[in-house]
Formats: structure tokens, sequence, C-alpha cells
């Protein structure tokens, strides 16, 4: 079976090189026949990864420590559930998960396009098995997950243990879906370039694919806040770790580009900054990828030991000398066909929140990259840590918050005092109501926070708004229920009112990071059993340590009894694990949490002879509401996703249009 995984490998690295050849000899000779045997080949392709995929998840189950993989990633006692994430817990897994993904999403895109897009395909096929030729080349040729050791292990290294947390079943992958996802609107917005069919045909085609990758980039960015939440032990939930600012930077740019193509399709305007942006993304893809797994930035989530950094630079350096090529050479087909009539426009806010995102990643960008130019110019190693982005980024989030209540509701060309007056009167004055509430009530310890505030309650108002009248629009014309007025005004546009539901989720995020920053109460206290401490008006009781102990870990448990207003609400059990297989010790939080407010435990030693412990008590604010806004980002986009007939009409419009415009294949 092991052989039978390498072989699948190697087929499937030739196939891919097949598919491309034959892509881009079918369009040169117009040879629908080879095109169609290219589609074939990138079908095989994923078939051939599946097999492999299939082959080392079934060695990984069986423990078959005869592989490196298996023996460098898993053990005999590591639970079932990870074993089979341990599939993309380790450098070769990982790589081998990856390119599953993309030959797969290669195939529902083939399967998607059979019949249209005749002009664009063959080179949507080559992007797309050109990068599975990289991804490919790597397992086969770098590093192997089917290596084989001299002499079998008697027993597995194990899984890191900061790997063994259920997030890891859904993080990972979340995340490999959302950066997999670019890899489409890349491939047509390259294969726009290369045929000069820069219309917005490739934008309608692409965008639930854009979707799709925004929507999970977004849970991969969540999931992994959560986990660095849960598991590391620090109270907090994003560091600004090189690898966390490797996922947060393609969001950014998906996140511009999803604005910006709305501006193209309306205005037919922003031909070559969209087209920047969707390669922006993709690159920034294979950058972070290359953060993780290139060895070159110390992080708990990155591959250290790796030496795949010169692989992926070479990788990224062919992405933008073809993608900066093809811009350059069609740089006359991308002009504007209309100009901004005036910033204050829907257009002009549109640019606008482009630009801070934009900025964002940048500011985000060079702060990730600069202690290792740094190191590698100066052999100074330099360490850029929070206080930089949060110092850079806090101000152009706050300016982007307020974008995002000024974009969607601001008239299209040119904005009236009449339409501006209509329009924000009223979130103006809950804004400013909101922070003259909070100064009366005394939270005067972080402007940043109170400005959040008032601006967060400000764009829910324009929200709000929006979805009142609109209803109300719709009750006036059609003499409906105010209920059923609501479902078929958000049903006839979906993508409009899918939007501000995401930005109401955008908003509550909001909201939950600059309390829990801004507000955050932590005590760390030495405790005998039987001593109470106060903590931020709750007072905690340590009871005494509990054991517990399998083949896999040994535990200590700290049982702390948590008192309110004189009653108690709660038992809590902070914990210390160690690893046998690691020999490694690890911290688990015991949290409560509430709408208002998140209790969260960290033990952090504890002497037997003496009987001393020592507590570290966070009390974060709102820090639910980051959860829960993420959880209303996915039912926008949930809703965003789903196709009007609109829609359909003017997508299937936009391909007779095209179609008219091609030869015809078969002579």
């Amino acid at each position: 079976m092991i052989e039978l995984g390498a072989l699948a490998l190697r087929l499937a690295l030739v196939a891919a090189v097949y598919a491309v050849l034959a892509a881009v000899a079918g369009a040169r000779l117009r040879r629908t026949d080879v095109v169609a045997s290219s589609r074939a080949a990138a079908y095989a392709v994923n078939g051939l990864v599946v097999v492999a995929t299939a082959v080392l998840l079934r060695a990984l189950l069986q423990h078959d420590f005869s592989l490196e993989y298996v023996a460098a990633y898993s053990s005999s006692t590591l639970p079932t559930q990870y074993v089979a994430a341990a599939l993309w817990g380790g450098q070769q897994g990982s790589l081998l998960f990856w390119t599953l993904l993309l030959t797969t999403m290669s195939t529902l895109v083939h399967l998607q396009n059979r019949d249209r897009n005749q002009a664009l395909m063959p080179y949507v096929t080559t992007t797309l098995m050109t990068t599975a030729i990289f991804f490919l080349a790597l397992t086969v040729f770098v590093t192997d997950p089917f290596e084989r050791l001299p002499v079998p292990a008697r027993e597995g290294a194990d899984l890191n243990p900061l790997l063994q947390n259920y997030w890891m079943m859904i993080h990972p992958p979340s995340l490999y879906l959302g950066y997999v996802g670019c890899s489409v609107p890349f491939a047509f917005g390259m294969a726009a370039l290369v045929t000069g069919r820069l219309g917005d045909v490739w934008i309608r085609t692409t965008r639930r694919w854009t979707l799709f990758a925004w929507f999970f980039l977004t849970i991969g960015n969540l999931l992994g806040a959560r986990w660095a939440y849960e598991v590391l032990g620090w109270g907090g939930y994003w560091a600004w770790d090189p690898v966390e600012n490797a996922a947060f930077m393609p969001w950014l740019a998906c996140t511009a580009f999803l604005h910006s193509v709305m501006i193209q399709e309306k205005r037919n305007m922003l031909k070559m900054w969209n087209m920047v942006l969707v390669l922006l993304t993709f690159t920034l893809t294979i950058f972070g990828t290359f953060l993780t797994r290139g060895g070159v930035v110390s992080s708990v989530h990155s591959f250290t030991q790796s030496g795949l950094g010169p692989f992926f630079i070479g990788f990224l350096g062919v992405v933008i000398a073809v993608s900066v090529a093809l811009l350059y050479l069609r740089r006359p087909l991308l002009r504007s066909e209309n100009e901004i009539d005036s910033f204050l426009s829907r257009e002009g806010a549109f640019l606008f929140n482009n630009l801070l995102l934009v900025g964002i990643a940048f500011a985000t960008f060079w702060g990730t990259v600069f202690p290792v130019i740094s190191e590698a110019v100066r052999g100074i190693k330099i360490t850029v840590g929070p206080p930089f982005f949060n110092k850079v980024n806090t101000p152009l989030g706050l300016a982007l918050l307020f974008m995002i209540g000024v974009g969607p509701v601001i008239a299209w060309r040119r904005s009236t005092a009449r339409n501006l007056r209509r329009n924000f009167t009223i979130p103006i004055v809950a804004g400013v109501l909101t922070g003259v509430a909070l100064l009366g009530a005394g939270l005067v310890g972080n402007y940043y926070a109170i400005v959040c505030f008032s601006l967060a309650a400000f764009v829910i108002a324009t929200i709000v708004l929006e979805f009142y009248r609109g209803t109300r629009a719709r009750q006036a014309l059609m003499g409906e229920p105010p209920a059923t007025a609501l479902v078929h005004l958000v049903n006839k546009n979906r993508r409009r009112y899918g939007g501000y539901i995401i930005h109401v989720g955008v908003v509550l995020a909001f909201v939950g990071i600059a309390a829990s920053a801004a507000f955050r109460v932590e005590e760390q206290r030495t405790m005998r059993a039987g001593d109470t401490v106060e903590v931020g008006g709750f007072a905690l009781t340590y009871k005494g340590m509990r054991q517990a102990d399998n083949p896999h870990v040994a535990s200590m448990l700290a049982e702390i009894e948590v008192a309110r207003g004189g009653r108690v609400i709660a038992t809590m059990f902070p914990e210390k694990r160690f690893y046998k297989r690691q020999q490694q010790p690890t911290t688990e939080v015991a949290m409560r949490t509430t709408w208002r407010e998140d209790l969260y435990l960290v033990l952090g030693s504890y002497d037997q002879e003496s009987g001393l412990m020592t507590l570290q008590a966070f009390i974060n604010p709102l820090v639910i509401w980051i959860w829960i806004g993420g959880i209303v980002m996915v039912l926008g986009t949930v809703v965003s996703v789903l196709p009007t007939a609109a829609e359909q009409r003017a997508l299937a419009a936009a391909l007779a249009v095209e179609e008219r415009g091609l030869a015809v294949w078969s002579e």
C-alpha cells in the first residue's frame, strides 16, 4: 500500500504536466479534443491524489511506524481523532492535504465549466495544474510523505501536544480551504489576462468561489484565534504572531477584492485594481505558506525545521513575474471606462475602504518581514511585537469600521446633501449618544475603545435603517406583513442584505476585540488550599489539587470554587498536562463564559512539598462577541452566496456576449 501511495503521487505529477501541455496546445491550436484531454488529465490528477491521501491516512490509523511521517506525528496511544488530524499535523502530510484540496477544487471548476468559458478554461487548467505541479514536486522530490525508515520504529513520537485539541480537527482544514480557494479566482484572472477577455465574465464566474475562499479564511482566522485562546494559556487570542499575520493578510486582500468588484460590475471601473487585488490575494496565500513552512520565523504554528523556503520563494517569484508581465501587456485593456465623479459617492467610499484594507495588510506585512530582512542584511535579530501592530493598525481599523457604515448606503456617482442627511443623521446621533453615555458612565480609560463603541453604534444604526426602510417600502408596495416583507426583501437581493449581515458580524467582533483589549483584568496569586482571593468581583477559593493519569497523558487539576455576591456560581478546574511520549507539559485553561465576560483561569505552577499553587486569573469583557460575530458572518455569507434569478440572468447575458466573440472551436 505504501508503494501504491508513492506511485500515485508520481503518476499525478506526470498527469499534471500533461494537463498543462495539452491545455496550452489545445488553446493555441483551437482543438477541443486536446482541451478535453487536458480536462481528463486534471480529473486523473485529483483521483491519484485521493488515492495517495487515503494510503497515508490508512497508514496513520494502522500505526504503520515503518513510515517516517507516521512515526514522527502519531503514536499508538494517541486518540483516534488526533491520529486522523495528524494527516495535516506535519510538513509532508499538510502539503499532501493541500494538494488534495487544490486538485479537488480543480475538478469542481472543470465540472462547472464543461460547456462555458471555452476560451478561458484551457488557461484556468494551466494555472491550477501548474500550481499542483509545484506542490506535487515538493511531495515527490523534497518532502516525501511515504519515506520509509531504515528500521521501523517500535513506537511513534506523538503529535505535538499543542495540537492535541479539538480545534486541530477544524482550524487547519478551514484555513487550507480558504488558502486553496483563492487559487480559483487567481486562475480565472490569469486566464482573462492571457486571452484578453477582461470584461466581468471572469468576475461573475468566480464570485462564489471568492466568497467561498473568504468564508473559510474568515472561519480559519477565527478558529485559530479561539485555539490560541483555549490552548496557549496566556489570556489572549491574537498575538500578531508571524503565522497569524500570514493568515490575516490574504483575508484583508480578499475582502478588498470582494468590495472592489462591485464597482467594476456597476460602473465598469477599477479593472486594473481588481486584477491586482486577485493576484495579490493569491501571492499572499503562497507567502503565508512560505512563512509557515520555510523555517524563517519562529512560531508555535510553523514548521521550523524545514528547508522548503527557497522552493516557495522561487515559486512566488515566478508567480509575481508572470503576473506583472501580463498586467503590463494588458494595461490598455484594463483602463477604466468611467471615472469617480465625486469622493462623496459609493465608488469613493469603496475605494477608501480598499485603501484601508490594503494599508492594514501592508503594515502587517512590513512588521512581519522586517525582522527577517534585518537578520538577513545586518545579522541582527529584531523583534516586532504587538505594540507596533496595535499602534499602526488600530486607527486604520477604526477608520475601516467607519467606512463599513458609510460605503453600503451612500449614493452611487455623487451624493447630495439631502441623501447624506437622510442616510446618516440618525446613525450619527446614535454614535454620538453612545460615546457620551460611555463617558458619562466613567469609561474613560481607553479612548480608542470608546471611539470603537461609538462607531459600532453608528454602523449598526445604518444597517438597521436599511432593513427598516426596505421592509416598509415592500409593505407599502406589496401589502405584506412585516416579517414576510423582510424575508422577501432579503431573498430578492441576497448579495446586498447578506453583506449587511456580514457587516453586523464584523461590528460585533470589533466590539469584542475593543472591550477585551481595553478593559481586561489580570491577576496572579500564590495560594494554599483554603485560600480565597478577590479578582474583579469574583471570589476564587482554592480547594485543593486533583490528579489523573492514563497511558497517554498525566494531569494535575486545581479545584477552584468561584463565588460572586456571596453565592457560589461555578467550580473550575485549570490543569497542567504532561504528555508522556513527547515528555512535554502543557497548560489547559478553565473558562466560565457569559455574554458579559469570560473568567479565564490558568494553573501557573504547583509545589507539592509546600502545597503552594500559583493561579493566574483573567477577566476578559465581552470576548464572546468576537465568536458571536463570527457566527453572524457565517450566516451572512450563506445568504450572500445563494444565487438569485437576477444574478443568474446577468451571468448568462455576460457569457452570451463573450461567446458571440469566440471563434467556433469545433472548426
